[in-house]
This record gives structure tokens, sequence and C-alpha cells, in this order.
């Protein structure tokens, strides 16, 4: 059982918060999307009401990329959803950050340094190994309890997100429980239930598609986006050159042997694009499958409106519906009509969930909402419908308890 904020006693103690605000950079290196962030304030702010003394830890992006910046405009713009003023200290562990948590009063908040910058946190580890890293021995003499609110990287088994778990009583954050009672429900959600599979994450995909189908959880399946092109591919449709190298090129090839192996078992309940859209003249042109392979360079950009009048009926039959990636490249504009006519329909039905990641930027884009809930996480929303365990979960689960208040 994982305990919840509901179970930390608060007042006076402190916290280590582990956070995903992972988030978009402008070119002057700061923040250009607070929307990760803004998904963390209830957790945050119910912490500092309750005269907890808050230390945020958080990594942002990865060694090398453009993104791969400090948190210092995180921290700032963070002062600004609290309402209050929220420290930065630009180390993660040392002596100085050390003494910056150790100087919180109640209700003050610090930001500690991008988590990544320090090569053990861009590593796996079991807990019991993790706890023994520098920055869990350094972090563990300043800090009464752990709260891990960043469900988004719990598939990771990194030393923010296992380690401090191992050496502190641990809680879960408002998010973080949140998705837990969702995602971790889903076979009592109502049926029909239809999960519709896009975006580029073909692997991760199937393998979903796999699990749902084969523990009965799925009464359908729509595909759409790269993963629909593989089925395509895999059901013998002739898709072209242009959308064959990407998927090569991507390193799927492979996928499309088990896509087809997917469709031999559970054919019946697998539903295959049946016309996709493609960039002709710079306009957006549709094609049927029977009209296919399409011109030269064109590749499938995007399922078009005789199946999304296909997948509508289905549904309309509905009682739930899990959606996890875009139907198509929704970042141009003429490729958007698949993602956002779906993803609207889906609106319609009782129960609707929508897996994170690029789903949650695209929704954000296209500006789609009315779902019963929207996942901050990708990958680890993934594996929660897999039923494989999350390794930062499973590090709660084991916590040691808070021990109890003096009389």
């Amino acid at each position: 059982m994982i305990e919840t904020l509901d179970d930390l006693d608060v007042e006076g103690t402190t916290v280590g918060v582990r956070v995903d605000v992972n988030s978009p950079i402008d070119d002057d290196g700061r923040l250009a999307d607070d929307a990760r962030l803004r998904a963390h304030v209830d957790t945050l702010s119910e912490l500092l009401d309750r005269n907890g003394r808050v230390a945020v830890l958080a990594h942002q992006g990865r060694p090398g990329g453009d993104d791969f910046v400090s948190l210092e405009s995180h921290a700032d713009r963070l002062s600004d959803l609290l309402g209050q003023p929220v420290e930065y200290v630009d180390s993660t562990f040392s002596t100085a950050a050390r003494e910056a948590v150790r100087d919180l009063s109640n209700g003050d908040c610090v930001v500690l340094e991008n988590t990544r910058f320090y090569s053990e946190e861009y590593m796996e580890f079991d807990p019991e190994r993790a706890a023994q890293t520098h920055l869990v021995a350094g972090l563990e003499s300043v800090l009464d309890a752990y709260v891990n609110d960043a469900f988004a990287a719990s598939h990771r088994s990194q030393p923010s997100l296992v380690g401090l778990p191992t050496v502190l009583p641990g809680y879960a954050g408002r998010v973080m429980e949140a998705e837990l009672d969702v995602l971790g429900s889903i076979e009592e959600t109502p049926e029909p239930r239809v999960y519709v599979i896009g975006g580029a994450k073909v692997s991760d995909s199937i393998d979903v598609a796999w699990s749902v189908l084969e523990k009965g959880l799925a009464d359908h399946v729509l595909t759409a986006g790269v993963v629909g092109n593989v089925f395509l591919i895999a059901d013998g449709v002739d898709l072209g050159d242009a959308s064959s190298d990407f998927i090569y090129d991507q390193g799927y090839w492979d996928e499309i042997d088990r896509a087809a192996d997917l469709l031999d078992a559970y054919g019946d309940r697998i539903a295959l694009p049946r016309d996709v859209a493609v960039g002709r003249n710079g306009e957006r042109y549709e094609l049927g499958i029977n009209a296919l392979p399409p011109g030269d360079g064109e590749s499938a950009m995007d399922i078009g409106g005789s199946t999304l009048e296909y997948y509508r009926r289905i549904l309309d039959d509905a009682e739930t519906v899990i959606l996890n990636g875009p139907a198509g490249v929704f970042e141009d504009d003429r490729f958007q009509t698949g993602t956002r006519q779906l993803y609207d329909a889906a609106t319609d039905i009782s129960t609707s969930i929508v897996g994170g990641g690029d789903t949650a930027s695209a929704l954000r884009k296209l500006g789609v909402e009315g779902f019963s809930h929207v996942s901050t996480g990708g990958g680890a929303a993934l594996r929660m419908l897999t039923a494989e365990p999350l390794p930062a979960v499973t590090a709660l689960q084991n916590a040691p308890e808070q021990p109890a208040a003096d009389d």
C-alpha cells in the first residue's frame, strides 16, 4: 500500500518532493511552457500550507540536448504559480544545497539544481544501490520525508526516484495519487472499452495492444499515426517508399512482423485506417487504401475522412476509451484533422482517459478538452496499461514508515 499526503505529518517536516517539470525551453535557455509545473501546484501548495519545508527535485532535458539547462527559470515560474518566493540553488546535494535545505523555515520552498547534471541520475540502479549514490547520501541527512509526484518519470529507476524512498519515509503526491487511482483500475471501467493507439512509439504501442487484447481489457483497438502505418504494411498495404523508409530508419521494421502476428491472433478486434492523408502540391490529399501506393516522396501523414467515420461508429458504442498517441503529424496544420476530430469524438464518451507525452502536447496545441483524465506520463502510462510494475511506485510501496511524533 502506498501512503499519500493524507498520511504525512507535514508541519515542521523537511520534505524532498520529486516532480517532473521537464519542459520545452526557449532559445535563450528559459522555460517556454509551464504546463508541467502547473500540474504539481496542488501538491506543493498543500505541503507549504501545512507548514512543511519543501525541497524540490527535478530533471530537465538530457545531457547534450538543447533543453539540458538549469532549473533557475523553473524556480522563477514556481514563485508566480505558488504566490510566494521560491529559492533556487545551483547544486543538488553539495554543501551549499544542504545548507539551503537546512535553512528552510516552515512554509518555505527551494528548488535544487537539475538532478541530471550529475551522472548518477542518468543511470538506472536497483533501489538498494541507488540509495548508496552521492545524490541520496548527500540529501538523506537533511530530509525527513520524501514525496514522489513525478508519475511521468516513475518508469525510471534513478536515484532521486528509487534511492530516496529506500532510506526515507515515502509518500505519493496528488498527481501520483490521481494517476495510480485512474490507470491502476482500468479493468474496472465500464465496457465496451476501446483503446486508440497512435503516435510514433511503435514498440510500446504494440506491447499495449498485445497486453490489453490478451487480458480481455479491450473490445476494440483503433490504430493511427506511425503505429497505424505499421499495421497497414503488416496487412499487406503498400504505403510507398517514403513511409516505409521512415519506419525502417526509426528501427521499427521488425515491428511489422509483431503487428502481423497480432492481426492473426486478434484481427477481428483491431481496426486499421481505411484511408490516409498525404501532402500533394502543398495541400492535404486523401487516398483510400485501394488507391495506394501514393506518389513518389509522399508519406502517410494522417488518417482520412473515411477512417474517421469508421472509428466514430466504433466509439459511438463505447463506454470507455483510452487514447495514447496522436493520429497524425498534428504539428503540420494540414494533418491536424485526424487527431482533432478523433479526440474530439472521444470526449463524448462517459469515461475518456488520455495518455501523456505527445498526446497531451497535441491536445494542448489543438485546444481539445473535456476528457475524464489526462495523464502526465507517456512511457509510465504505457507501462501501467500493460500491467508492468513501475520502479518508482514499487519503491514507494516499500518505503520505511515515518517515525511517530513525540507526545
